[in-house]
C-alpha cells in the first residue's frame, strides 16, 4: 500500500465512524519526535521498507527506544552495527528478535515466512569474510527473501567454487562478498546470466589499504553485470538484492 492508498484508506475509516480524528491523525503522523531522533514513520509507505537503525555511535537506551517505537509501528524491524550489549538489551524486551553477533545486526519479524519467490545466493570468498556476508543475509532476510550463504569459496581455490555454482546459478540475485584483491565478482560474472552484487571487505594486507585495492579491483571488473557497493557494506548489498528480487516476483501485491 503505498502513501496515496494509505491516506484514502484512513479517511474512509474516519468517514465510517471506525477511526476519531485524533487517531486518524496520529495514523497519518509522518515521523515520531523522540528528542535524539526522528522516527521516519512512513518510510514503508514510501520506499517498501521501514526505517532501519544505525547503531554506531548511539547509546543502548537510543537504540532500545528507538526499537521500541518502531515495532510499535512496523511488521519489521532491523538494526545494524550494533553491540553486544545493544543485542542483549532488545532480545531482553522483544524475545522474538534475533541477535546476530557476527553479522552485528538485531532482527524481529511478525512472519518468518520468506515472501518473495525464488532466493538470493550470498556467496564469500573467505572465513574472514563472513561478519559482512551475514549482514547482507540478514539484510535480505529482513526484507523477505531467502538467502543461501556459500562461504570460503575464493579465487586461491576455484575448485572450491565450481562445487557450489549450480547452487549459485539457481539464485535470482548473487551477492559476492571478497577482500583480499577482490576479484571473486568477476569471477562469479562470468560463469552466470544474473544480476551480481560486489561488495568489497576490509579484509587484507597492508597494500589492500583497509578494503581500497578490492573496490578498486570490483570497480574495474571486466565482467559484465556487476555492481559494487561500498566497503563492507553488506546492509547495503543486501538491501540491494532485496529490491532487485521483489522486482522480480510477479506475485508480490505489497504490504
Amino acid at each position: 500500500m503505498n502513501s496515496k492508498e494509505y491516506l484514502i484508506s484512513v479517511l474512509k475509516e474516519v468517514q465510517k465512524g471506525n477511526l476519531s480524528i485524533e487517531e486518524a491523525s496520529k495514523k497519518l503522523q509522518v515521523y515520531e519526535d523522540l528528542g535524539f531522533a526522528r522516527l521516519d514513520l512512513h518510510r514503508a509507505k514510501r520506499v517498501g521498507f521501514p526505517e532501519v537503525i544505525y547503531g554506531e555511535g548511539k547509546t543502548v537506551e537510543q537504540v532500545v527506544m528507538i526499537f521500541e517505537r518502531l515495532v510499535t509501528n512496523h511488521n519489521v524491524v532491523l538494526a545494524t552495527r550494533v553491540t553486544e550489549e545493544m543485542g542483549r538489551a532488545v532480545t531482553a524486551k522483544f524475545p522474538s528478535a534475533e541477535y546476530n553477533k557476527r553479522a552485528r545486526t538485531i532482527l524481529w519479524k511478525k512472519n518468518s515466512k520468506p515472501v518473495h519467490q525464488g532466493y538470493i545466493a550470498v556467496v564469500c570468498a573467505g572465513t574472514s569474510d563472513l561478519p559482512v556476508a551475514e549482514e547482507a543475509a540478514v539484510t535480505a532476510q529482513a526484507m523477505g527473501n531467502e538467502t543461501k550463504l556459500i562461504c570460503d569459496v575464493g579465487v586461491a581455490g576455484l575448485h572450491r567454487l565450481i562445487d557450489k555454482i549450480d547452487l549459485i546459478r539457481k539464485a535470482n540475485v548473487i551477492i559476492v562478498v571478497a577482500g583480499m584483491e577482490g576479484a571473486l565478482p568477476s569471477v562469479v560474472s562470468g560463469l552466470v546470466d544474473k544480476p551480481v552484487i560486489a561488495v568489497p571487505t576490509s579484509v587484507g594486507y597492508g597494500a589492500n589499504f583497509g578494503g581500497l585495492s578490492a573496490l578498486l579491483g570490483m570497480l574495474n571488473s571486466c565482467a559484465s553485470g556487476v555492481s559494487v557497493v561500498n566497503i563492507d557494506n553488506g546492509f547495503g548489498a543486501g538491501y540491494q538484492a532485496g529490491l532487485i528480487n521483489k522486482g522480480m516476483d510477479p506475485s508480490y501485491k505489497g504490504e
